[in-house]
């Protein structure tokens, strides 16, 4: 059984870029990491990672009030035509802010969790996050697996990290922004929205260390909880989530859609590439939703 706790303080970031740090392992994004995402460029052609934002989306009501996107007019021809959305933040394809999530009163770097209030995040809110614009690798775990997706509630390990970087000929270095594949969009896309929901494959609790230990500025996974679901251990809740997020002060997405990303780094032969994922600035805000765009 892992010991929550001790691995709590093994990955643990506080205090790493001073005590009023807000951003965590974003800080690892300098301009080395920015030009290594400049260079994988050889062609100039670009993605999108985003999953379509409307009323179809992945959540289910598990959260109460976190809705898809809900788009509705508001002026047709007046001259103009205008329309507005009503959505969670965390709805779609997003980053989860570092204030989404605390653990025993605390957020990351030991900013109490009380400056969360009706107003919103006073201390590691998204808005804090002005870019995401890095090195982006791409960690396919299912193809090193040689499978079209791991099995619902497959608990993807820090030895499967290592294994997606050899099959791929892959590094992995400090400020790099990790995508990690499981194939479970394949679900999503099929549109069985409760099978991509649960059980799902994911990160487990082993690779905080593997993330820790890479420096790695930021992880997104093509599922809708970025970790294995169900958790592998009772508790605390979403422990992967407390793990990046609380602890590490990793800033961790869902509902990346890498599927197309995945077969262009297969047919190329090239699984690193420049990554803009940057939020919108929502004061506050405990996540936003983001349009991740690979330039490779």
């Amino acid at each position: 059984m892992t010991d929550f706790g001790a691995l709590a303080k093994q990955v643990s970031n506080w205090g790493r870029w001073g005590p009023d740090d807000e951003l965590g392992t974003l800080n690892l994004i300098d301009a080395a990491a920015v030009k290594r995402g400049v260079a994988a460029v050889v062609d100039g052609r670009s993605l999108s990672l985003a999953i379509p934002l409307d009323d179809k989306g992945p959540q289910l009501g598990f959260i109460p009030g976190r809705v898809n996107p809900l788009r509705t007019m508001i002026a047709l021809n007046q001259p103009f035509s205008d329309d507005v959305v009503t959505m969670g933040l965390q709805a779609g394809t997003h980053w989860d802010a570092l204030a989404h999530v605390g653990h025993d009163g605390q957020l990351y770097n030991g900013h109490p969790a009380d400056t969360i209030t009706v107003a919103g995040a006073a201390r590691c809110g998204i808005a804090n996050v002005k870019t995401v614009v890095s090195r982006g690798v791409l960690l396919d775990i299912a193809g090193a697996k040689a499978v079209d997706a791991l099995d619902g509630g497959y608990p993807v390990t820090a030895a499967d990290l290592d294994a997606a970087c050899t099959a791929q000929g892959t590094t992995v270095e400090a400020g790099d922004v990790v995508l990690v594949r499981t194939g479970q969009m394949q679900k999503f896309r099929a549109g069985d929205r409760m099978a991509y929901a649960y059980p799902s494959a994911g990160l487990s609790l082993s690779t905080a260390e593997w993330f820790h230990d890479h420096d790695v500025a930021a992880v997104a996974t093509d599922n809708l909880t970025c970790e294995v679901y169900p958790s592998e251990i009772d508790e605390p809740y979403l422990p992967v989530h407390l793990l990046h997020l609380v602890y590490m002060g990793l800033t961790q997405g869902q509902n990346f859609d890498l599927e197309a990303l995945t077969a262009d780094c297969a047919a190329d032969g090239r699984y690193t590439f420049l990554l803009d994922a940057s939020p919108q600035p929502f004061t506050g805000g405990l996540g936003s939703p983001v349009n991740p765009v690979v330039t490779k």
